[in-house]
C-alpha cells in the first residue's frame, strides 16, 4: 500500500509539483544566514569541555615481552560442518547496531518527520549496503521517564523533561509526539532500517502504553521488538532509587507479569509477543537469578520476541558524576587491547546464551560501549578502540549473541559512533564519526547479508593477535585477523599463513586493511584506503580511492600468507567480493534546498517502487496529526489523505533527500 501510494504522490509531483521542501544546508557548503550569527561561517573549534571532541592523546600500552610470534599459522576446515564451536547462523543484518539515547533523538536522527539528519541517513545507508538492514534501538535511562503529549514548540517531535532530577545518570526524562513515529517510519522508507522502543517502567501502576500502541500501528514489520525494564537491577541502587531497597528479582518478575496483563488486555496493541527482556546491567543480579530462580521464562517465552543484557567494560562514573571511583585511562588502556577483554566480557553469559538458543529467541546485547557514563578520553575514540569493538563483536558473535548495540549519547560523550555538530552550528558546521563506526562497518562486511553467515575463534593462546573464520553457506568465505601491537619499526608486523584443511587455497584473495598509524590516534583512520573524515568533516559518505589487496597464495603448498601491521586489521575474503562492497557507491542522500524554500522536484517511480518501503496492514490507516506542509497543485490533500513520507529524487549518481508532503 505505501508503495503504491509512494508511486502516486511521485507521478503527481511530475506534473505538477510546487511543494515546500525541508532541508539542511547542503552538506559541505555554506551560505550567508538570514541574520548574523557569531561563528556562522567557515569551520569554527567547537565549544569547550565537549567530550565527543576531545583531543586527549593517550601513550600506546608498552610491547609484549617476549615477542610474541609474529609468523604463525592458522589451519582452516573448508566446510563449516568440519568446524567445532562454530555460531549460529547470523541471520539479523548488521551484527551491530546502535542504541541512541533517548533524550539525544532530535540531534542525531531528526527534529521531527520532516527534518532527518541527512548524515545520519548516509551513514545508515553504508550499513545497508553491506548487510541489508540496520537495528536501532530509541531508549536508555530516559526511556523509563517518557510520556507522550499531544504538542511540542517549534515543531519538535521530541523534548527533554527535566521535571525529574532523579533519573540516572542525570540525563532527563523525554516528551514525545507522535511524530516521533512517523520520523522512524520515515527513515525505514529510505534506508532499512529495524526498530526497538522501551515500554516506560517506572511507574507500574500507570503503564504508559501509547509507545506500544502507536508504534505497531506505524512503523509495522519496522518495529522488532519492546523493552520492559531498563537494568531493573539498578532500580533500587543509590542515586537510581526508582524502587525500595529490598527489590529483588521477584518484584521485577511481577512487574513484568503486570505489564503483560496490561498489553494482553490493550485491543490498541495486537502484538503481543514482542516484549524483551530482563536487560539486565550485570550489577546487583546475575542472569539466572532472573531467567533461572524465577519463572520468567517459563510464564513469558511465548511473549518474548528476544531475550537481551546491558554492559559495559569500564567506567568514568567518578570523573562525571562523582559515583565509584576513578578509572585513570592511561593506566587503563592496556586492556582494551588484548583478545582477552572480550572474552572476559562475555564469559558471564555463556548460560544465558545457551537459555536463549535453546528457546529459539535471539540473544542481544542490548546496550553497550566502552565505558560507561560516556565512556574515557583517550581511549573510547581512539584506533584502538575501534579494534577492541570489533574483536569485543566478533567474540560475541562467536558465543552466540543475535547482536549487539553500540549506545550513543550527545555531545557529551566520548564514545560515539557518530556525533551530530553542536546544536547553534548544526546548519553550518558538519558531523564527526567515532573509531568505532568504522566496527560496525567492518562486521556488516565480515557477515554480508546472505543470512548464513557463521563465525568461529580461531585465536588460540594469542592474546595480542587474534583471528576468526567466518562460513558462508557452510564454506570458508572470510577471515579476520588482528594485530593489537602498537610499533612503527615493523618488527611486530604479523604474517599468519592460512592453510585450508580439506581443500585447496586459491590462486589469489583479496584483503581489506583497517588502517591507522597507532592505537592512541583518533585521526585519519582508513577502511580499505577511504575514510568518513575527521571531527567536523564527515557528512556520511566514504571519501576516497578504495583499494582492496591482491596477495598471492601458494597452492603448490596449500598457503596463503597475509600481513598485518602492527597495530592493524585485515580482513580476508576467499571469494569474491561482492559488487554491493567492492563497486557500486552507497545510497547517499544530499540536501538541495534551504529550509522554507520551495522547489520544483520529480521523483522517479522505479526509485518508490524499489524503495524498502513500511510493511504491516496497519500502514493503510497512517495519517498525518499535524498541518500539512503542502504547496503543490489544489487537492493534492484530497487525492492522497494521510501520505506521511519522506520522497527522494535521483540526482548524479546519488540520492537526493528531497522533500516531505504531509
Amino acid at each position: 500500500m505505501l508503495v503504491r501510494s509512494l508511486w502516486l504522490f511521485s507521478t503527481l509531483c511530475v506534473v505538477a509539483a510546487k511543494v515546500t521542501v525541508y532541508g539542511q544546508i547542503p552538506l559541505g557548503q555554506t551560505r550567508t544566514p538570514d541574520a548574523p550569527e557569531a561563528g556562522a561561517t567557515g569551520t569554527p573549534a567547537p565549544p569547550p569541555l565537549l567530550a565527543a571532541y576531545d583531543e586527549t592523546i593517550l601513550k600506546p600500552p608498552a610491547l609484549p615481552q617476549p615477542a610474541p610470534p609474529t609468523d604463525f599459522t592458522l589451519n582452516l576446515p573448508a566446510n563449516g560442518a568440519n568446524v567445532q564451536d562454530l555460531s549460529i547462523v547470523h541471520h539479523m543484518g548488521a551484527f551491530f547496531g546502535f542504541s541512541i539515547e533517548m533524550s539525544v533523538i532530535t540531534q542525531i536522527i531528526g527534529k521531527n518527520s520532516s527534518h532527518i539528519q541527512v548524515p545520519f541517513l548516509n551513514l545508515m545507508a553504508n550499513l545497508q549496503q553491506r548487510a541489508g538492514h540496520i537495528n536501532i534501538r530509541l531508549g536508555g535511562n530516559t526511556q523509563d521517564f517518557a510520556h507522550m503529549v499531544d504538542h511540542i514548540d517549534n515543531g519538535h517531535s521530541l523534548d527533554k523533561d527535566h521535571s525529574d532530577p532523579s533519573n540516572p545518570t542525570f540525563t532527563p526524562g523525554v516528551t514525545y509526539t507522535v511524530d516521533l513515529f512517523y520520523m522512524m517510519a520515515n527513515i525505514s522508507s529510505l534506508v532499512n532500517v529495524k526498530w526497538y522502543l522501551g515500554i516506560p517502567f517506572i511507574d507500574t501502576k500507570d503503564w504508559k502504553l501509547q509507545i506500544a500502541e502507536y508504534g505497531q500501528t506505524i512503523l509495522g514489520d519496522n518495529l522488532l521488538g519492546l523493552q520492559a525494564g531498563n537494568e531493573p537491577d539498578y532500580y533500587s541502587a543509590p542515586g537510581h532509587d526508582h524502587r525500595p531497597t529490598n527489590y529483588t528479582e521477584m518484584d521485577y518478575y511481577g512487574e513484568f507479569h503486570d505489564l503483560v496483563t496490561a498489553m494482553d488486555a490493550n485491543s490498541n496493541i495486537p502484538v503481543k509477543n514482542m516484549l524483551i527482556g530482563p536487560s539486565l546491567a550485570s550489577g546487583p543480579w546475575m542472569p539466572e537469578k532472573v531467567l533461572v530462580d524465577t519463572p520468567y521464562l517459563e510464564s513469558f517465552a511465548d511473549k518474548l520476541y528476544a531475550i537481551t543484557m546491558e554492559n559495559y567494560p569500564s567506567n568514568n562514573c567518578f570523573v562525571r558524576f562523582k559515583v565509584g571511583s576513578y578509572v585513570d585511562p592511561q593506566e587503563t588502556f592496556h586492556e582494551f587491547l588484548t583478545h582477552n577483554a572480550g572474552l572476559n566480557l562475555v564469559r558471564k553469559y555463556r548460560n544465558t546464551s545457551n537459555l536463549a538458543r535453546q528457546l529459539g529467541k535471539p540473544f542481544i546485547m542490548f546496550e553497550t560501549n566502552s565505558a560507561t557514563c560516556g565512556g574515557l578520553p583517550g581511549i573510547s575514540d581512539s584506533f584502538g578502540a575501534a579494534l577492541w569493538a570489533l574483536d569485543y563483536g566478533f567474540t560475541m558473535a562467536a558465543t552466540n549473541f543475535s547482536g549487539a548495540l553500540l549506545h550513543i549519547g550527545g555531545q557529551n560523550v566520548y564514545y560515539n559512533p557518530f556525533t551530530a555538530p553542536p546544536t547553534n552550528q548544526t546548519a553550518f558546521n558538519q558531523w564527526t564519526v567515532g573509531s568505532i563506526f568504522y566496527s560496525t562497518l567492518i562486521m556488516a562486511e565480515a557477515f554480508g547479508k546472505s543470512n548464513t553467515s557463521q563465525i568461529v575463534d580461531t585465536t588460540g593462546d594469542r592474546e595480542f593477535t587474534p583471528s576468526y573464520s567466518i562460513y558462508e553457506n557452510g564454506a570458508l568465505a572470510r577471515v579476520a585477523l588482528f594485530n593489537y601491537n602498537d610499533d612503527p619499526t615493523g618488527a611486530y608486523a604479523i604474517k599468519p599463513k592460512i592453510t585450508i584443511d580439506g581443500g585447496k587455497v586459491p590462486l589469489q584473495v583479496k584483503v581489506k586493511y583497517f588502517d591507522a598509524t597507532s592505537v592512541s590516534v583518533k585521526t585519519n583512520l582508513t577502511w580499505a584506503n577511504q575514510t568518513f573524515g575527521n571531527k567536523f568533516e564527515v557528512d556520511g559518505r566514504l571519501k576516497g580511492d578504495l583499494n582492496i589487496v591482491t596477495v598471492d597464495c601458494d597452492q603448490a603448498t596449500n598457503v596463503c600468507a597475509i600481513p598485518v601491521k602492527a597495530p592493524g586489521f585485515a580482513l580476508v575474503f576467499f571469494t569474491e567480493p561482492t559488487s554491493t562492497t567492492e563497486d557500486a557507491p552507497s545510497v547517499t542522500f544530499e540536501t538541495s534546498a534551504y529550509t522554507k524554500a520551495i522547489n520544483t522536484i520529480t521523483v522517479d517511480p522505479e526509485v518508490l517502487e524499489t524503495s524498502n518501503g513500511i510493511s504491516g496492514k496497519e500502514r493503510a490507516k497512517m495519517g498525518s496529526t499535524s498541518f500539512g506542509s503542502v504547496n503543490a497543485a489544489e487537492g493534492f490533500g484530497k487525492l492522497v489523505p494521510g501520505i506521511y513520507v519522506l520522497v527522494a529524487m535521483i540526482s548524479g549518481a546519488g540520492v537526493v533527500l528531497a522533500a516531505l508532503i504531509r
